[in-house]
């Protein structure tokens, strides 16, 4: 008697013929639509949108993208990402050209720009090694500690920082005859930025670091006994994550084409936070979604006060009173309000499943 089952090697021969799909087909239509959207959205957005809107919000995102690495894959809630991006930006001015030609050194482009980002990037590394021995309510209050420090020491210092005036005209480089700044080139530079650092995050959290970095997280010393050194990764993400922000800071000195202390004051460093948080902490694409609705908020704000015969000034309210709703009834965000509605539609449409329960 035979112990084959003809029926299953038939499926298991089909399962074998048929092709993997590639990589086009794994991505979602949803993402082809956004994208292909993204794309043209100099032939519909005015330039206000391109640039002020749009621009700012991917820049935001970038540096929310860099908290949200370190906060949803490692763990750890840095407060210093903003400072990051400031001190890239910063370093662009000094090394490159600004207003202030007597303290900027004029340097090419193609050395400024990779020597500020690493020079953000060593800042970041140093901070996380020092915060990495913390956790929870330590590592924000060190790192918020440290960005209160250095903005304190921005202002204060006028012999590299110029304290409290900053630099002016800090303008990215004309290159291939392309003004970078004008809002449909700029407009395309962020967005591109703002896809390769998305790529990069998710590429990152699956290779064997982002797994490794996502087990330090759900069980350090679990980890530690099967011979991982938990320190060296976390201070690894440290690194990795102000990369990010580093670009994300270069750029928001271009857009604004100048750089202070405000840039990287408390405000900005709590900004940075309410974005990640109302986004979602758990997904790369959440601080980008939280970005757009800060932007939105801090752009159109004021005219719904002033609308309503209140201060414009008070647009932090309305900022303040969105980010309280949303924690509220979504301690995951606006994608965890998101999950929360698909899964009622589909026990709508199989209520059968899940043993029938609602």
């Amino acid at each position: 008697m035979s112990t084959t089952d003809p029926l299953g090697e038939i499926f298991a021969s089909t399962r074998r013929s048929r092709p993997e799909p590639s990589w086009i087909e794994r991505v979602p239509l949803p993402v082809w639509i956004v994208g292909f959207v993204a794309l043209i959205m100099p032939l519909i957005a005015n330039n206000f949108w391109l640039f002020q809107v749009f621009g700012w919000t991917f820049i935001l995102g970038m540096i929310a993208l860099s908290l949200m690495f370190l906060a949803g894959y490692g763990g750890m809630v840095s407060l210093i990402q903003m400072s990051v991006a400031g001190m890239a930006g910063y370093g662009v001015a000094i090394l490159g050209t600004s207003g202030m030609g007597d303290l900027s050194l004029g340097w090419p482009w193609w050395l400024y720009i990779p020597v500020a980002i690493i020079i953000a990037a060593i800042f970041g590394t140093i901070v996380g090694a020092l915060a990495v021995r913390t956790e929870g309510i330590y590592t924000i209050m060190i790192t918020l500690a440290i960005a209160s420090a250095f903005f304190y020491f921005t202002r204060q210092n006028y012999e590299i920082f110029n304290g409290y005036s900053g630099f002016n005209l800090v303008v990215p480089p004309r290159l291939f005859g392309v003004d970078w700044r004008r809002p449909i080139p700029f407009y395309y530079l962020t967005l591109g930025c703002a896809v390769l650092s998305y790529l990069a995050v998710v590429y990152v959290s699956r290779s064997p670091f982002g797994l490794a970095l996502q087990g330090v997280r759900d069980g350090p010393r679990r980890m530690a006994a099967l011979g991982y050194n938990v320190t060296a990764h976390r201070i690894a993400a440290y690194t990795f994550a102000s990369v990010i922000a580093a670009v994300g800071g270069i750029l928001l000195v271009w857009q604004n084409s100048q750089v202070s202390p405000g840039t990287v004051g408390i405000p900005a460093v709590i900004d940075i936070l309410v974005i990640a948080v109302v986004g979602g902490l758990r997904r790369p694409i959440g601080p980008f979604i939280g970005a757009l609705i800060y932007v939105l908020l801090r752009t159109f704000s004021p005219d719904i006060l002033l609308g309503f015969g209140l201060s414009g000034e008070r647009f932090k309210t309305l900022i303040g009173m969105g980010f309280l709703l949303i924690v509220f009834f979504s301690p995951d965000g606006v994608l965890g309000l998101w999950d929360r509605w698909r899964e009622r539609q589909r026990r709508k449409r199989d209520p059968l499943r899940d043993g029938g329960k609602r």
